[in-house]
C-alpha cells in the first residue's frame, strides 16, 4: 500500500501549470509535515532531515526541487492561518488509503526525535479529522512509527 502510495504523490501535479501553489497538492503536504515538525516550538537536525528524506522519497525528487519544494512548504505554512487551506487540497486529491498513509508520513516526523509532543499529537489529529482520516487509523500509523523509532518516548490521549 506504501508504493501505491508514493507512487500516487509521484503522480501529482508539480504546480507549475493550472495549480497556484496554495491548490498544488506537494506545497499542501510539504506545510502540513513542516508545521507537525515545528508543533513543539523545537526544530531537531534530525526532524528537518527526516522532512526532507519524507518528500525526497515521496515525490522522486532531489536538488534544488528539493530544496524549492522545502521553501515551498515553509513558506506556505509560516503564511497560513490555519490548516484547512493545506488539508482540503489533499482531501481532494489524495484516496482514502492514501490520506491514512499521509497521516504515516507526519508521524515518521513527529518520531523523528524520539519523542511525542502533544501539540504534535493533537496536530496530527487535527490533520487526520480534517482529512477523513478515523482515529483507529490515526492510532495505528502512530503505533508503526512509534515502533520504528527506538528509544521513543512520550504520551498520547489516544491510549
Amino acid at each position: 500500500m506504501f508504493e501505491r502510495v508514493l507512487s500516487f504523490l509521484r503522480d501529482l501535479p508539480s504546480g507549475a501549470g493550472a495549480h497556484s501553489s496554495t491548490d498544488d497538492p506537494r506545497v499542501a503536504a510539504s506545510a502540513l509535515l513542516y508545521h507537525v515538525m515545528n508543533a513543539d516550538g523545537v526544530r531537531q537536525d534530525v526532524e528537518w532531515e527526516r522532512f526532507k528524506a519524507v518528500l525526497a522519497q515521496s515525490y522522486s525528487i532531489s536538488g534544488a526541487e528539493l530544496e524549492a519544494l522545502v521553501a515551498a512548504g515553509e513558506r506556505a505554512d509560516n503564511e497560513a492561518i490555519d490548516l484547512y487551506a493545506f488539508t482540503s487540497v489533499l482531501k481532494r486529491h489524495l484516496d482514502a488509503d492514501a490520506r491514512k498513509a499521509f497521516i504515516g508520513l507526519m508521524w515518521e516526523i513527529v518520531y523523528a526525535d524520539g519523542e511525542l509532543h502533544e501539540l504534535e499529537d493533537n496536530t496530527v489529529w487535527r490533520v487526520a479529522e480534517l482529512i477523513g482520516v478515523e482515529r483507529r487509523d490515526r492510532v495505528e500509523a502512530r503505533r508503526k512509527a512509534a515502533a520504528l523509532a527506538p528509544g521513543a518516548t512520550g504520551t498520547s490521549s489516544d491510549e
